[in-house]
């Protein structure tokens, strides 16, 4: 890393379909080798897929999904007199937003189900009703934090 100066956040443009920035950042997290268009199949493909299953507005659901998954606090490991302990930190809102999405990818890459459209739309449709294997790795992260709250006089 750079001490001079940080790297400028890179301006990323809003999807084609929905002109949402968040959309366009979870498409750009789907994407394999620069297949951009293959990865806003999938991500449009579970869109529909979720609109015919609920009758309703597909970004809502998409929206209470992220919002269901995004930790609100972590742990940090931090060294003290050659001891290592579990710092439990507030998440900053660009990380939350990214571990989100990263674990709703994640989640759903790792489900049985034939297509990645189809995983992916049963992984939202499950993290917006608070279900899923996203919304049990922030429940896991929390209970970790919480367990290691002794250690928050350590935060740095």
């Amino acid at each position: 890393m750079s001490r001079r100066h940080s790297a400028e956040k890179r301006e990323i443009n809003p999807d084609a379909k929905f002109g949402n920035l968040v959309v366009s950042k979870f498409m750009n997290s789907i994407m394999y080798e620069g297949k951009k268009s293959v990865a806003e199949s999938i991500v449009y493909g579970a869109f529909d897929t979720i609109e015919g299953k609920t009758k309703g507005d597909p970004l809502k659901v998409f929206e209470q999904a992220l919002d269901n998954v995004m930790p609100s606090i972590e742990v940090r490991s931090r060294r003290v007199g050659g001891a290592t302990y579990q710092v439990p930190v507030e998440v900053r809102t660009s990380r939350r937003q990214a571990l989100g999405i990263r674990w709703i990818i994640a989640a759903a890459r790792e489900r049985s189900e034939k297509t990645m459209t189809e995983r992916l739309s049963a992984e939202l449709l499950d993290a917006s009703n608070n279900r899923g294997n996203a919304v049990k790795k922030r429940e896991d992260t929390h209970r970790m934090a919480e367990a290691n709250r002794a250690f928050s006089h350590y935060r740095w």
